[in-house]
Formats: C-alpha cells, sequence, structure tokens
C-alpha cells in the first residue's frame, strides 16, 4: 500500500516533537535533583563517618539501610564540625540514638574503699569442745546406752559397760593393797585405776564395798550430741578404737575459703554475717575465729575459720551457708561501678560521656574491686561521667574512630569518599582496636 507524502512528513515531525520532549525533561530532571542534592548538603552539619548495625559494631555501610536483623543502621559521627576536639576516638552520636540505645552514666567518685568479700562455708563441730571416746583397755562391750549417732546426752550420762580381764585385776589390786594397810600401795592402786579412766565416786564405792565389778560403766564427760558411733553391743575393741565423738553446738564452727587476692584484707576478730538458703530473712552474727597459715594447692584459696553462737541449736553440722565477711574500711579512693568497666585480655577501659552526645574510650588501671564497685588508680579523674549501660558499642566505635583518625592524619590509607571508609577496609581496621 502506498501512503501519500503528506502522511510521511506528519510521522517524521511526530518522531522528532518525541525525542526533543524526552531531552527536555530528562534535562530538568537531571538539574532538579543536583540542585536538592546540592540543598540538602548545605543544609546538613556534619557529615556521619558511617553506618553501623545496632547488633553488630562490624556491620557498617557508607549510607543508611537496614543491618541483617532488619534494623536501621545508625549513624556514628567523628569529633568534627567545629566542636572542640577531644582526642583520638571520641564519637559523635544523635540524642534519639543514646535515647534508643539505653545509654546510662554515672560520676567517677571518691569514697571510702570498703570490702565486702562474699563466699560460702559449712557449718562445722567447734573442734575445742569436740571428744573422742577411747578405752584404755581391751574388752568387750557388754551393753550399749547411745543406740545411734545425733541423740543428745548430757554430761555424766552412760555410755556403755566394758568387760575387761585388765579392769578386774586392777581392782583386785586395790582391795589387795587395802588389806595390807599399805599407804604407798593403795596410793600406788588409785593411780592406775585413775589413769584407766576410772571416776573418783567408782573408786571411793570400791574401797567402801571391798567388791570387785566385773564389768565398768563408762560415762559422758560433757554434754553435746553423739557422733561416729562406732560400735554395738557384744564388740571387741582396744585402746586404739575411737567408740564414738561426743560434740557439743552451743557454739559452731564454719570453714569458709576467699580467693588469694582477698587474703590480704581478712584477719583474725573482723565481724561475719552468715545466712542459710532454707531459712530466709534470718542472719547470724559471728567473727572471724582463725585465717590458716597456707593455700590450698590444689583450688589456691585460702581458709578461713568463723565462729558463731548457737544457742537456739538451729546450726547443725555440714550446713551449706552464705557468708559475708565485713573488711575495714580504707581511705577515700575513686571509685566507679563495676559494670562500667570493660575488661579484656591486655587492658582495663571505661567510656566517658563528653556530652552533647560525644564519647570517647579510655584505658584505666584498677585497683580493688568489691561487689558494686571497682578502685581506678589512673586514667579518671573525680567528676568525670561514664557509661554505665551500652559502653561496649560505644567502645567498639571508639576504638575504630582512633584507629581511623590515626590512618589518616599518617596518610596511611587513602578513603574511598570523603570521610567514610570503603567496606573493603571495615575488618582491617575493627582489628586495630585500643
Amino acid at each position: 500500500m502506498t501512503q501519500s507524502p503528506k502522511t510521511s512528513v506528519s510521522v517524521v515531525v511526530g518522531i522528532v516533537l518525541g525525542v526533543a520532549a524526552s531531552a527536555l525533561v530528562y534535562f530538568n530532571l537531571e538539574q532538579g535533583g543536583a540542585l536538592s542534592t546540592v540543598d540538602t548538603n548545605a543544609t546538613v552539619g556534619d557529615k556521619p563517618l558511617y553506618w553501623v548495625a545496632p547488633m553488630d559494631s562490624n556491620y557498617r555501610r557508607d549510607k543508611p539501610g537496614k543491618s541483617p536483623m532488619g534494623m536501621d543502621l545508625l549513624p556514628v559521627y567523628a569529633s568534627g564540625g567545629g566542636s572542640v576536639d577531644e582526642g583520638p576516638g571520641t564519637i559523635e552520636i544523635s540524642p534519639e540514638v543514646v535515647n534508643n540505645l539505653g545509654v546510662r552514666t554515672a560520676q567517677v567518685e571518691s569514697r571510702p574503699l570498703t570490702t565486702r568479700i562474699r563466699t560460702v562455708g559449712y557449718v562445722q563441730y567447734d573442734e575445742d569442745h569436740l571428744i573422742h571416746i577411747h578405752p584404755r583397755v581391751e574388752g568387750w562391750i557388754e551393753k550399749l546406752y547411745v543406740k545411734a549417732a545425733g541423740d543428745p546426752v548430757e554430761r555424766g550420762q552412760p555410755l556403755y559397760e566394758l568387760y575387761s580381764p585388765q579392769l578386774v585385776n586392777a581392782q583386785e589390786e586395790m582391795l589387795l593393797s587395802l588389806k595390807r594397810n599399805n599407804k604407798r600401795l593403795v596410793q600406788a592402786a588409785q593411780d592406775r585405776l585413775l589413769a584407766l579412766q576410772l571416776s573418783a565416786s567408782f573408786i571411793d564405792e570400791l574401797k567402801r564395798e571391798r567388791q570387785v565389778r566385773q564389768t565398768v560403766t563408762f560415762r559422758a564427760p560433757q554434754s553435746g550430741v553423739v557422733d561416729n558411733l562406732n560400735i554395738r553391743e557384744g564388740f571387741f575393741v582396744k585402746p586404739g578404737t575411737t567408740l564414738m565423738s561426743i560434740g557439743a553446738l552451743d557454739d559452731v564452727w564454719v570453714e569458709a575459703e576467699v580467693f588469694a587476692r582477698q587474703a590480704a584484707l581478712v584477719e583474725v576478730g573482723l565481724p561475719v554475717v552468715m545466712t542459710l538458703n532454707y531459712l530466709p530473712g534470718k542472719e547470724w552474727r559471728g567473727t572471724v575465729d582463725y585465717v590458716y597459715p597456707s593455700l590450698e594447692e590444689k583450688t589456691r584459696t585460702l581458709r578461713i575459720r568463723l565462729r558463731f553462737n548457737n544457742d537456739a541449736g538451729i546450726l547443725k553440722p555440714n550446713m551449706f551457708a552464705q557468708v559475708f565477711i565485713e573488711a575495714d574500711q580504707g581511705e577515700d579512693a575513686l571509685m566507679v561501678p563495676r559494670e562500667a568497666v570493660i575488661r579484656t585480655g591486655s587492658q582495663d577501659r571505661v567510656v566517658l560521656a563528653l556530652g552533647d552526645g560525644r564519647f570517647r574510650s579510655v584505658v584505666v588501671r584498677l585497683g580493688q574491686l568489691d561487689e558494686q564497685y571497682s578502685q581506678i588508680l589512673e586514667g579518671l579523674e573525680e567528676g568525670d561521667s561514664i557509661v554505665v549501660s551500652a559502653q561496649f558499642l560505644l567502645d567498639s566505635e571508639s576504638s575504630k574512630s582512633a584507629g581511623l583518625m590515626r590512618m589518616q592524619r599518617g596518610d596511611a590509607v587513602e578513603l574511598g569518599m570523603e570521610g567514610v571508609a570503603p567496606d573493603s577496609d571495615h575488618q582491617h581496621m575493627g582489628a586495630n582496636h585500643d
């Protein structure tokens, strides 16, 4: 089919007009975008160094976006923009981000160095009043008056009856010396009976009745409870046999251990508070009774002995207890909350809050520690404001910023864009923490 010349001219003119209109629109958009960019940059103050993931300080980008966990990236600023230079490693974060991170601060203060040592211990008998019962002769247990360990006994209460040929012979010698009316023989026979643990009342009765007893009753030398009952009726015993033990519970010992670094703080006479988990709300107050002279070889801990009054009889041997030792107060020292200190294998750091959203990580030297505070020997001054929460992320960014500034000042690396390090350098910079 043949087209007319007029129709062909109209088609060509339409095409030319369309191309011209498209070019004009494209030129206007480009110009408008450039103006918008210029205007935006003109109104913004300090440029962020980079954007970082809230939960992963190693994930950094040169523009806003989302982290691998779907969270908005946070801008990180250097200490520029006309503000006073606070030293290498100073970072700046917007107030909104500071609030979202939950940053809390505290003051470095001078306070008495009070150390409260917390440890655990086990209740034991007071070994000053723990008696072990042994026979002085061989023989047989004819009758046992205590039947089980833990039975309470009173002083003078019968414990067991013993038949021993040696005891019978000793009684006969006593009667023979009385018949001869020889004072030296009587005294020697009486001394022998006393050495065999026969009581003075038994000897007086023997002198009065002049009759030998085949079995002898032995009585408790003190009040307390029976422990380690190792005999039954009919047992044959020897002088080396431990028949039983009797322990008094009016006072008890508590054996505890402290770390070697705390050994210099513990001394005899310090006040002690003890609690039991199964008796909540109740406390016992005692003192440090003895500090052992050497450390335990395996645990490298120092054993200490505590003494507590137990008139109520609540404390039982082998109970597990929580122990708090109140060490003496020292002189005033610079103290910070323990949670503010970032401890690494090579150094200890805290994050200084410089104000206006600026932070910097500094190295400190620690002294003594207690449950709540750490002593600062170097690195901080009284009145400094430090970060006590979210400090790990701030410390990481401050260390990276300090490394970046050192490289910038030494022209060690070239940045891929103004004030922002390319992604390929992030891992290298992250390894150079202060």
